[in-house]
């Protein structure tokens, strides 16, 4: 049986740029925002439930999520947060799981499974056999975020609120890998992680 290595970090801790170097070394990856963009697209299978959920007024017109409406709403309402939630997360994790063992079936080693809240869902035990923490501090996430997105302050530090606390995630983490400097210091550890998870994968069999 493969190994499935769960990916995860706050907002704005580069877990996109670890996924890359993992792609970068032929390793399959699993984004579940990519998939969240698949099903919240035009003619998304998550539209139509969304739509009767909250309305036109989070769908533009031509049929997709409007994601800037949903965050407002999603951060100023715990309940709407939630129907979102209880909308998107099945689907997100049936189609992650069947992603990760269709890629193992093809006879790769192991699979890296970008989740970014993934100790926020509770049974991440049961969903990876090794979860990869991406860290570094709370300032330079904010930065980053705020640089690509063009969020204010107020709502990435809103958006860091609801998530695990750094401390969760290194509570929970199997490795960690620091992404306080650069894309080369990146690389490289992700080439030793590379190496470890071949070994493990090898060592189940």
């Amino acid at each position: 049986m493969g190994l499935i290595v769960g990916l995860t970090g706050g907002i704005g801790s580069g877990k996109s740029a670890v996924a890359g170097c993992f792609a970068d070394l032929g390793v399959p990856v699993v984004d579940t925002d990519a998939i969240a963009h698949e099903l919240t697209g035009v003619d998304g299978a998550a539209m139509p439930a969304i739509r009767a959920a909250f309305g036109k007024r989070v769908v533009t017109d031509d049929g997709r999520l409007d994601r800037a409406v949903m965050r407002r709403l999603a951060f100023s309402d715990n309940q709407a947060r939630g129907r979102l939630e209880a909308i998107l997360h099945p689907m997100i994790r049936s189609e992650s799981e069947c992603r990760c063992q269709a890629a193992l079936a093809t006879g790769a080693p192991y699979v890296v499974l970008v989740v970014p809240l993934l100790i926020e869902s509770g049974d991440y035990r049961r969903r990876v056999g090794r979860v990869l923490v991406v860290d570094c501090g709370d300032d330079l996430r904010i930065g980053r975020v705020m640089a690509r997105s063009g969020l204010s302050k107020t709502e990435v530090v809103a958006v860091m609120a609801v998530q695990a606390s750094r401390g969760e995630r290194l509570a929970a983490a199997d490795d960690v890998i620091d992404n306080s400097g650069g894309l080369g210091e990146l690389a490289e550890y992700v080439g030793l992680l590379h190496q470890r998870y071949l070994d493990l994968a090898a060592a189940r069999g």
